[in-house]
C-alpha cells in the first residue's frame, strides 16, 4: 500500500513539474515581449535574453507606437469589426444550432454534415473567388469586404457545432412547458432555451471574436486604405514606417494583443465549462 501511495505521489510530482515547464515555455515569450516593448534597441540587443526588466523603462515607446501611424483607428476599425462579425455569427449560429438539436426536418443530418464538411475546406482556396465577388460587387477598400465573407465563414459552422452540442445538453422539458404555456417556438428558443447556453455563447463569443481580431490575409487582400486597416494589417505597415526601432514595434504588438487578452481573461470561466459541456456533453 504504502509503494503504490509513493508512485502516485511521485507521478503527480513529475506531472506537476511537466505542466510548469510548459507553462514557462508558453508564458515567457509573452512577457519578454511586454517587457521588451520598454526597451531601446540597444537593450534588446545586449546579449542578456533573459534580463526581462528593463533599466530604465522608455514608456515613449508607446507614445511613438500610436503617434507614428494612426494606431487607435487600427483599433477601432478591428475593433468595430469583429466585434460585428461575432455578434452576427452568434446569431446565426445559435439559430442554426437551435434547429439542428431540436426541429425535425427532411435531410437534417445530411445538411449538418455537409457544414461540417466545409470546415474541411482551406480558407485559401476561396480567396480568389471571394476577391472576383468583392470586385464585381464594388466592395474592395470598404468596410462590407471585412464583414459580410466573414460572417459564413467556417468560424461560423464552429459556432453551430458547438450551439447544438450544447442544446442537445439541456432538456426538452424547458421549451415545452413554456410552448405549452402559450409561447411559440422562436418566444420559448430566445427567452427560456438561450440564456441558458451563456458558456457555449462565451466560448464561441471568444472563438469568434480572436478569429476576427487576429486575421490578416484576407484584409490585407481587399483594404487599401491606411484608415481602413485592421490592426493585424496595420502591423505590417507599422513595420514598414519604424523600419528597425524594435522596442517601439513590440509597444505596437502589445497594445494589439491585450484586448485579446482582456476578453478572455472575462470570459475565461464560461469559455473551459462551454467546451467541456458543447464538445462531449451532447448526443
Amino acid at each position: 500500500m504504502g509503494n503504490v501511495v509513493k508512485k502516485i505521489k511521485v507521478g503527480r510530482l513529475l506531472l506537476f513539474v511537466m505542466l510548469v515547464a510548459f507553462s514557462i515555455t508558453m508564458i515567457y515569450p509573452f512577457l519578454w515581449t511586454i517587457f521588451a516593448s520598454f526597451k531601446t534597441t540597444e537593450q534588446l540587443f545586449s546579449g542578456k535574453p533573459l534580463d526581462l526588466i528593463p533599466r530604465p523603462m522608455r514608456i515613449e515607446n508607446y507614445k511613438d507606437a500610436w503617434n507614428f501611424v494612426p494606431f487607435g483607428r487600427f483599433l477601432l476599425n478591428t475593433l468595430f469589426i469583429a466585434g460585428f462579425v461575432t455578434l452576427m455569427q452568434i446569431l446565426i449560429a445559435s439559430m442554426a444550432g437551435y434547429s439542428f438539436a431540436r426541429l425535425n426536418f427532411r435531410g437534417k443530418n445530411i445538411v449538418f454534415i455537409m457544414l461540417l464538411g466545409t470546415m474541411m475546406i482551406p480558407g485559401h482556396v476561396t480567396l480568389i473567388p471571394n476577391y472576383v465577388l468583392m470586385r464585381y460587387l464594388k466592395w474592395i477598400d470598404k468596410y462590407q469586404a471585412l464583414m459580410i465573407p466573414v460572417i459564413f465563414n467556417s468560424t461560423c459552422v464552429t459556432g453551430m457545432f458547438l450551439m447544438r452540442q450544447y442544446f442537445l445538453s439541456i432538456p426538452k422539458e424547458l421549451e415545452e412547458a413554456a410552448i405549452i404555456d402559450g409561447c411559440s417556438r422562436f418566444k420559448a428558443f430566445w427567452t427560456i432555451v438561450l440564456p441558458n447556453t451563456k458558456p457555449a455563447l462565451s466560448t464561441f463569443a471568444i472563438i469568434g471574436f480572436n478569429a476576427g481580431w487576429n486575421s490578416f490575409l484576407w484584409p490585407l487582400i481587399v483594404i487599401n486604405d491606411v484608415k481602413k486597416m485592421t490592426i493585424q494589417v496595420g502591423l505590417s505597415y507599422f513595420r514598414g514606417v519604424v523600419s528597425s526601432n524594435w522596442g517601439v514595434l513590440l509597444a505596437g504588438t502589445t497594445m494589439a494583443i491585450v484586448p485579446v487578452m482582456i476578453v478572455f481573461l472575462i470570459f475565461q470561466k464560461y469559455f473551459v465549462e462551454g467546451m467541456v459541456t458543447s464538445g462531449f456533453g451532447g448526443k
